[in-house]
């Protein structure tokens, strides 16, 4: 069974920092891509930052140059640190890993797996 398991979140004054973690588990499939999104209350859930594995890193706007997003593939594991915080990056933190078959450069079967979320709130 695969399982996508973030850990991280918490309290932090503006101006701190938090790194978050995404561990994914029980795939026998390739990883197509691992993103964060978030979503505040009363909001639509947003695409934060995202690896394309064997490609671009993308992030939304309201976060580049102060969130990174990074990936340790001996642990299977995806970071999203995340400094210089605002009360607006206040949300649920998901990560998505997007799992599938690569034959022959191009991928089958995706699909997209999802954690039960981590909270993130940042006061002001």
């Amino acid at each position: 069974q695969i399982q996508v398991v973030e850990s991280g979140g918490g309290l932090v004054q503006a101006g701190g920092s938090l790194r978050l973690s995404c561990a994914v588990s029980g795939s026998t499939f390739s990883t197509n891509a691992i993103a964060w999104y978030r979503q505040a209350p009363g909001k639509e859930r947003e695409l934060v930052a995202r690896i394309k594995i064997g490609s671009n890193i993308d992030y939304t706007d309201s976060v580049k140059g102060r969130f990174t997003i990074s990936r340790d593939n001996t642990k299977d594991t995806v970071y999203l640190q995340m400094n210089s915080l605002k009360p607006e990056d206040t949300a649920v933190y998901y990560c998505n890993a997007r799992l599938g078959e690569k034959r022959g450069g191009l991928w089958f079967s995706l699909n997209d797996y999802w954690g039960q979320g981590t909270q993130v709130t940042v006061s002001s």
